[in-house]
């Protein structure tokens, strides 16, 4: 038999003095030690592969495990305790008439008339001396909100559901003091204690009460902010990274702005929230506290980060794109606003989409420009006081009161809403201009 039945064991020899390179043997794969290599290297990527998943279950059992805590703790927040309160408006010694109740002028001909002691009056009456305890300090206004919807309760006694005072809420879930829980035992005896869903947390505003408490008055300022830093920020962040893409030249002047663009991306926030109180507050004398200062501090915060990702978005354009726009006689801007910018749009949103992530959870620049003011009615413009929900929520978790717990994961809940809502929004809007080719 020759020594070609036997490839594997072939090794070709070289005569002294060529130059001619020598061939390798070929591999025998059968061999042991070959199969115990190909055995290792299996073992190997199923172990990558396994670590790969596992990094991915822990990462998704700490995001379960913070949805789960904040909605079992927020949940509270969204539902409130109610007391029944027996009002006696016949012999309240209310000096209002019908007429008056149904002008524009009830609420102060009910405050001059004096509707808030008539509802401590009725509390004492109906629960004893620590019944003022038992319902919250804005009750008075849900009687008054009752007389005004039907004028003629004025000659009878009627029962008016009101809310419970903090202590009584707190206790009610098995959290309050001993006393506390005893009283809530006596209301629930005279079934006088009832619990439903807290619609003025979604359409109030801020309140030393924690039971009065709403959450619509930061929702709306963070909705202005947004809308401030989008207008801005956008526009001037897609038309840079135009500028340095197509048209700046380079040399030394455009290689500092960007490494100066790359540098503000990474600058910490409360530095932008010492440059908003510098220049838009002390300079500028623009209002404190108000969404358009807040909007301005966030707009120079995401900015750098939209010129990156668009900058990145465009050189991902294909040349070929602008040849044959320029091929077919269409001039330099219509190259960039007619085909590079659309095609680079998606790109350039999802920059965006980052950087209004960013924004709306930043508090620093926000406390440093005043937005941590205590705002009990929501804004109606851009210049009026404002705060926004991580900075709401900042200050309710910084409260004594029990009560305030719940109303702050509820509050993450809004807000994880209300970005997830946007993020929606945004990622909508990007694969609607999306273009693949």
């Amino acid at each position: 038999m020759t020594d070609s039945a036997h490839p594997a064991s072939i090794v070709s020899t070289v005569p002294a003095g060529s130059h001619e390179p020598a061939q390798r043997t070929p591999t025998d794969w059968k061999t042991g030690s070959m199969q115990t290599r190909i055995q290792r290297r299996y073992a190997a990527e199923r172990r990558f592969r396994w670590l790969g998943l596992s990094a991915v279950v822990v990462s998704a059992g700490f995001l379960v495990f913070l949805l789960i805590t904040m909605a079992s703790n927020g949940a509270a927040g969204f539902l409130r305790s109610n007391v029944a309160l027996p009002v006696d408006f016949a012999n309240a010694g209310l000096e209002v008439t019908p007429a008056q109740l149904n002008s524009a002028g009830a609420d102060l001909a009910l405050a001059s008339a004096g509707i808030e002691d008539a509802t401590a009056n009725a509390a004492t009456a109906a629960y004893g001396p620590a019944g003022i305890d038992y319902i919250a300090e804005t009750a008075w206004l849900h009687v008054r909100d009752a007389l005004k919807d039907d004028p003629s309760l004025l000659g009878k006694r009627a029962v008016v559901e009101v809310p419970a005072s903090a202590m009584i809420d707190v206790a009610s879930r098995g959290q309050g003091e001993p006393e506390a829980e005893a009283a809530v035992a006596r209301l629930q005896a005279a079934g006088a204690l009832s619990r439903g869903f807290n619609s003025a947390f979604l359409t109030g505003a801020d309140a030393t009460d924690p039971s009065a408490v709403g959450i619509w008055g930061a929702l709306k300022g963070s909705l202005l902010t947004m809308l401030i830093t989008l207008i801005l920020a956008f526009p001037i962040g897609t038309l840079s990274a135009l500028y340095l893409e197509e048209y700046a030249p380079k040399n030394r002047f455009t290689d500092l702005i960007e490494v100066s663009i790359n540098n503000l991306a990474a600058v910490p926030s409360i530095i932008f929230g010492l440059l908003g109180l510098a220049v838009f507050l002390n300079f500028m004398q623009l209002p404190r506290s108000a969404p358009i200062v807040g909007g301005l501090t966030l707009a120079l915060m995401i900015m750098p980060v939209i010129v990156i990702a668009g900058r990145n978005a465009i050189k991902s354009v294909p040349p070929s794109i602008r040849d044959a726009a320029l091929g077919i006689g269409a001039s330099r801007v219509q190259v960039v606003f007619h085909h590079v910018l659309p095609l680079a749009l998606p790109g350039i949103l999802t920059g965006t989409i980052i950087g209004m992530a960013r924004a709306l959870g930043e508090t620093a620049p926000l406390l440093m420009i005043g937005m941590r003011a205590f705002i009990a009615t929501p804004p109606e413009g851009i210049n009026d006081p404002a705060t926004v929900l991580p900075v709401q929520i900042f200050l309710w978790s910084d409260q004594v009161s029990q009560g305030f717990v719940e109303k702050t994961s509820a509050a993450i809940i809004v807000l994880l809403v209300f970005l997830l809502a946007m993020n929606a929004l945004a990622i909508y809007l990007r694969n609607r201009f999306e273009t693949r080719w």
